[in-house]
């Protein structure tokens, strides 16, 4: 038997074993050459002058580098170990520990490369479809061609053959530095099998399980005004990080072993056959696992938040053009709008023209602003627009009452408005004190005539009056006039949007396009969204096949237990039932837990991206179960195999 002979024999033997790792490194190969594609195709030069699209996709294959390198060389780790009892055979018949790298050496050569090769081909021919969905989401209007870039050839080569040459390393490593004593000992010694806890464990558990739970309640507080200076939030968000990793890691060593034991102990120590297969096994095992859990368990909740967020911003482009912009344009000069209507005019284009007097006035808040973030902790006087109740339809508030209207989630979570108290409006010459009767979030001027995000006034028409012939013209816009137009047939509204570009009014200060703030907003989170979401794509299948491949590892190791179950006569059904539920609480638990942080941290700040929380966010969560779910399936259907090999 010569060595080409032994390799051609190893590599049908493993081959079963590195299914799903020749999938995962085809897949990431494949992605990062798609991405490194991205930033030399020619049709992202649209993309690029208004979205910065080569630059944040650059930036992304330096993480998804990251990513892929630590996955790869953690499963070289798992997988050489697999074959530490095959590499003491080989030093056992003779052969030394150099020809013993050099076996393994091309082993992995001709599996990398060749994934890699395949890799790369399949990234060819996904490259259109991952920039056609680039485009579509971004709302780039441009051809998606199939280019092959040689340059982004070159450099996934580069890249991914440093990778191959830190695997080598490793592998020569552990080759050199193990006797065959403890290699035919490496795998019983990879897990920590604990027969009885400890009271320090239990304490460990029970306060893992309340640092999270003390996370999670300051991050409900974090924007509720109980935090009034940007030292005191700084801090609060270091305390949500700290306890809720810590609590996480914690909850993994002892919390898990401790609930399970808790179980145990209510059952009297008589335990089902998919008990002992389930719980029993978890309970030892999960903390030997505990940091790698906490890692992909916190990578997991940020990828799921940081998609959830780009998604309820994108999401939310049309309502947060809406509130910023009420009507589909705005114009503030004079010259500009008279422009702009006979451009509609020759055009033929049916539109409304709404005109509402905004002054800017300064006034005393501090009754119904519940928190204000500075060193303070109150907000004094400051200017605020206030129109009439004449100037609104179907709005009309009596002398001495006003209402606030025109405010975001943010503005309302971050201040806490009141929607009663009293407010106090204060000109050069005189003062008038109103009662504040209500809230509304509907804007009726644009954002240009607000005041840091402050709400707008709605007066009566004898107090606007009044105000209005005793300005502070030094906190007056330059114009007060609000001037919004709407567009009566919505098929319309592109072609109107286009002569407003076309005139050079979009560019002057005060003039807005409902349209043209929907777009940037789409593009801008959209491009996040997709490198979030492919990114979060990537740590999903790696970390899945991570746990796949330890679940590999542990049914390997009980292999004999469940040939001494088949000789007692169990069938592979009932064996079977508690291997599903072990499975269910290997993926579940840590799955729960990163939705769980990741429901938190996105409630937390939420109103910061936009308008709408729980259709995006279910959305994401949903889609991220069902992809995390199939390696759970993997991992039954690899168990259901070894049970059928074990007599």
């Amino acid at each position: 038997m010569n060595i080409n002979y032994l390799i051609y024999r190893n590599l049908k033997k493993n081959i079963k074993n590195y299914y799903l790792y020749v999938f995962a490194l085809i897949f990431s190969v494949g992605l990062y050459f798609a991405f490194v594609t991205l930033q030399y195709d020619p049709a992202m030069d649209e993309a690029k002058g208004s979205i910065k699209g080569a630059a944040a996709l650059g930036a992304a294959s330096v993480l998804l580098v990251a990513i892929v390198a630590i996955f790869l060389l953690y499963a070289n780790t798992i997988f050489i170990k697999r074959r530490s009892k095959e590499i003491g055979l080989f030093q056992l018949i003779g052969l030394t520990k150099g020809k013993i790298f050099r076996i393994l050496s091309a082993e992995n050569l001709i599996l990398y490369f060749g994934s890699m090769v395949i890799g790369i081909f399949a990234g060819f021919a996904g490259s259109r479809l991952i920039l056609m969905i680039l485009f579509k989401i971004t709302g780039v209007d441009t051809k998606a061609a199939l280019t092959f870039s040689t340059e982004a050839m070159i450099q996934t080569v580069i890249v991914f053959a440093v990778i191959y040459v830190l695997i080598m390393i490793m592998n020569y490593t552990f080759i050199k530095r193990q006797s065959i004593l403890s290699l035919f000992h490496a795998v019983s010694t990879t897990e920590n099998r604990v027969k009885k806890m400890s009271f320090l464990e239990m304490l460990l558990g029970l306060f893992g399980i309340g640092l999270i739970v003390l996370g999670y309640y300051v991050s409900t507080k974090l924007f509720g005004g109980a935090f009034t200076s940007m030292n005191e939030l700084f801090m609060a968000m270091i305390l949500i990080l700290g306890s809720v990793i810590i609590g996480t890691y914690l909850f993994y060593k002892g919390s898990v072993s401790f609930l399970f034991n808790v179980i145990r102990k209510s059952k009297g120590g008589y335990l089902s056959l998919n008990e002992v297969l389930s719980l029993s096994s978890i309970m030892f095992r999960m903390k030997s696992n505990a940091l790698l859990l906490t890692i992909i368990t916190t990578v997991s909740a940020l990828a799921i938040g940081l998609l959830s967020l780009s998604y309820i911003s994108y999401y939310s482009a049309e309502k947060s053009a809406e509130q910023s912009v009420p009507n589909h344009f705005a114009v503030a000069d004079e010259k500009d709008l008279t422009t702009f209507i006979q451009a509609l005019t020759d055009e033929d284009i049916e539109f409304k023209q709404i005109n509402r007097d905004v002054i800017q006035v300064t006034a005393d808040l501090s009754d119904v602003i519940g928190t204000s973030l500075d060193t303070s902790g109150q907000m004094g006087p400051t200017a605020i627009p206030v129109i009439s109740d004449g100037s609104v339809k179907d709005k009309d508030v009596s002398p001495g009452e006003m209402l606030l209207t025109g405010f975001s989630d943010a503005i309302q979570e971050f201040m806490a408005i009141q929607s009663t108290g009293e407010i106090e409006l204060i000109s050069p010459n005189q003062s008038f004190k109103q009662k504040l009767i209500g809230l509304d979030k509907e804007s009726y001027v644009s954002y240009y005539f607000e005041s840091g995000g402050l709400p707008m006034a709605i007066v009566d028409q004898t107090v606007f009056d009044k105000l209005a012939s005793d300005l502070d013209p030094k906190i007056q816009k330059k114009t007060n006039v609000y001037h919004g137009i709407d567009i009566v047939d919505p098929t319309a509204i592109n072609q109107a949007n286009q002569i407003f570009k076309s005139l050079g009014i979009s560019e002057k200060i005060g003039n807005l396009s409902q349209t043209e703030m929907a777009f940037n907003q789409k593009s801008n989170m959209g491009l996040m969204m997709f490198i979030v979401g492919f990114l979060g794509l990537t740590f999903l299948i790696t970390s899945g096949c991570i746990l796949y491949f330890k679940q590999m590892d542990e049914g390997e190791e009980e292999k004999p237990n469940y040939t001494i179950l088949r000789k007692l006569g169990f069938t592979q059904g009932n064996l079977l039932r508690g291997i599903q539920i072990k499975q269910l609480f290997n993926f579940g638990i840590p799955l729960v837990v990163g939705l769980s942080h990741s429901y938190f941290a996105v409630k937390s700040g939420w109103f910061f991206f936009g308008t709408e929380l729980w259709l995006p966010m279910v959305m994401v969560m949903l889609l991220y179960t069902a992809l995390y779910s199939i390696f759970g399936l993997l991992s039954v259907m690899f168990y259901k195999r070894v049970i059928k090999e074990s007599l």
